[in-house]
């Protein structure tokens, strides 16, 4: 599968970044302020334009002078710049070329990146003369924008569009790919110890040791399999100035290449709320997925412990009820093996194919067994149903009209799919489109 071209957008602090990656990509997902400095995280979104997809990275301000924060500041965006495909260096008009924008520069010519210089704040036409004197900086045209108004950002993502791939390179293969994710100290890095049978991640006590995402292939049982060990995901407010903060993004660039995602809880205590953020993920980027359950040697456990245990883990992930539950203990290499059954279960399922006159039959069935309430002042009446797609399963299902769809009826429907075909570990989508 291709991997996103990556955008990063870099500049000094307060020249407008956050605002124009939040303008990139349609919401707020990057805090904005006008005190410098508060963007100390790399964020990480998706965006498309003119139906080219890509990931904008916003970063922390880079500067001349000796800040608080500012050499985390640095590493952070220098980490961004490196694995970035395109760099928008954002300046600001209104206070022209500064010692800290050539001091960026100077940071940016030995990558041997394409570069776009963004002019923010040119909110007014008596503004766009500004642009001139950024020429200085020797990355070509200047793009006049105005992130808080929109002026000049459709230029802007046409000039990022311009300088992608014309064909994305697609990397087929045979190999099932798996994400182990978890929240930190979860017991990732031992697991995938477990599952390669060496010592190939380094395994520490201290939370947080894995920082990168590192690709291992290995055969099973004449399966191939590549398996893909991430640093510890974290929630927003608990990812703190130090270049661990990145693991966030190399854990979802993981989940987005993988096909299935080894969610790993620690089975030595509660369910807590950020393995559920952590799930959250999988559900975002519709991955099949494996609930794994370790450190299952240090629980006081009966028969029934591990019923117990599966209930709790689908009343707190309520979205992935449809995804089988290991237990297992990386640390003594007990019972890994039987995670590989529902990895290949949750694949196959994945990809899925199911005949359009099956469908059909299920679909009939269900309308006429639980006929849809009236909603948006209409009734929906269905045609027909088609599959598109696979990875996950993907049903176009033609009505009369979609917003006459409840979501509780969208519910029933993915209820009678997965009960008349096996679905299990794998997400499915149901999109509703107006018969012509």
């Amino acid at each position: 599968m291709a991997l996103p071209f990556k955008v990063a957008i870099v500049g000094r602090p307060n020249v407008g970044k956050s605002s124009l990656f939040n303008r990139l990509i349609g919401s707020r997902l990057s805090i904005t302020n006008d005190a410098p400095g508060v963007t100390r995280d790399r964020i990480y979104a998706k965006t498309e334009w003119l139906t080219k997809s890509f990931a904008v990275i916003d970063t922390g301000g880079i500067e001349i002078s000796d800040a608080p924060f500012l050499e985390q500041i640095k590493q952070q965006a220098d980490v961004a710049i490196q694995e970035a495909d395109l760099i928008v260096f954002v300046v600001d008009s209104r206070q022209g070329l500064t010692d800290d924008d050539l001091f960026i520069a100077k940071r940016l010519y030995p990558t041997d990146k394409d570069v776009i210089v963004a002019v923010n704040k040119v909110d007014n036409l008596d503004l766009k003369q500004s642009i001139y004197e950024f020429y200085a900086l020797g990355f070509g045209d200047p793009i006049a924008i105005s992130a808080n108004h929109g002026i000049g950002v459709g230029e802007l993502m046409d000039a990022i569009v311009d300088k992608m791939p014309q064909e994305e390179t697609q990397i087929e293969d045979d190999t099932i790919k798996l994400a182990v994710i978890g929240y930190p100290n979860v017991g990732k890095s031992s697991l995938t110890n477990a599952i390669l049978g060496q010592e190939r991640a380094i395994v520490s006590e201290v939370a947080g040791t894995t920082r990168d995402a590192i690709d291992t292939a290995f055969v099973k049982d004449d399966v191939k399999y590549t398996i893909i060990d991430t640093a510890g995901i974290k929630k927003r407010g608990q990812v703190y100035e130090s270049t661990e903060k990145y693991s966030v993004l190399r854990a979802l660039q993981a989940i987005e290449r993988c096909d299935v995602a080894l969610v790993v809880v620690d089975g030595s205590r509660e369910i807590i709320a950020q393995d559920m953020h952590v799930a959250g993920y999988v559900q975002d980027y519709a991955k099949a997925s494996v609930v794994v359950v370790n450190k299952w040697d240090i629980v006081d456990k009966d028969e029934k412990t591990m019923k117990k245990m599966t209930q709790s883990i689908y009343d707190t992930f309520k979205f992935l009820t449809y995804t089988e539950v290991c237990f297992v203990s990386a640390k003594e290499n007990k019972r890994i093996d039987s995670i590989y059954p529902a990895i290949n279960k949750a694949y196959e399922n994945y990809n899925k194919r199911i005949p359009t006159n099956v469908i059909n039959d299920i679909l009939v069935d269900s309308v006429a067994m639980n006929p849809p309430a009236l909603f948006n002042r209409g009734k929906a009446k269905f045609s027909y149903v088609t599959q598109v797609s696979t990875k996950p399963p993907t049903f176009v299902i033609f009505v009369n009209d979609p917003e006459f769809v409840h979501f509780s009826y969208q519910r029933y429907l993915e209820n009678q799919f997965r009960k008349a075909f096996d679905f299990t570990g794998t997400p499915i989508k149901l999109i509703f489109r107006k018969k012509d």
